[in-house]
């Protein structure tokens, strides 16, 4: 079910879209909240990146659990990357 909440929240990313697993899904998480795809001199904390991550969530159209359980992949991760 994460798998295809991430993919809502990310629905012009090709990436997103070739996900088989929770450990892809993982590790896109953590590039995203390392913010590895952007200039260094302009990227942003991970706790930045995380409440991005977060409002982009509440605004996707998903259902109440599976924002809740995507955010708390996405807070697991980020608390992993201390």
């Amino acid at each position: 079910m994460t798998i295809e909440a991430y993919r809502k929240i990310w629905p012009q990313r090709l990436s997103a879209a070739s996900i088989e697993s929770e450990e892809e899904m993982a590790r896109l998480i953590a590039i995203e909240l390392k913010d590895e795809l952007t200039h260094p001199r302009v990227r942003k904390s991970k706790e930045q990146k995380l409440d991005l991550a977060v409002e982009r969530i509440h605004a996707a159209p998903l259902e109440p659990e599976e924002q809740q359980e995507l955010i708390e992949t996405y807070k697991k991760i980020a608390a992993q990357l201390d």
